[in-house]
């Protein structure tokens, strides 16, 4: 009981780190889009090269989101790799 007690508080621990970990990347994306894009009109508006930027990091923020606010109820390899390493914890800790 003690085991599956710390596997579930191990995996929201985990899962809540992801979600903040997403919160960050996405704060981060926002900003440097908006720096990006106030670099680019206020220097040339025929051009408009900060979409590149915005659409190729964009990608990359709708994955990780996808990942992280996936309900599913299949064990990711991330979950599994958590699952593992709690293992070798409890192993140590005897």
């Amino acid at each position: 009981m003690k085991k599956e007690e710390n596997n579930l508080a191990a995996k929201q621990r985990a899962k809540a780190k992801a979600k903040v970990e997403f919160r960050i990347h996405l704060t981060v994306y926002i900003v440097v889009m908006i720096l990006l894009a106030i670099i680019n009109l206020s220097t040339s508006t025929e051009y408009i090269w900060f979409k590149w930027p915005l659409m190729g990091w964009g990608i990359a923020v709708i994955i990780q989101a996808l990942t992280v606010f996936n309900s599913s109820d299949k064990s990711s390899l991330k979950e599994q790799m958590i699952e593992k390493e709690i293992e070798k914890e409890v192993q140590k800790n005897k």
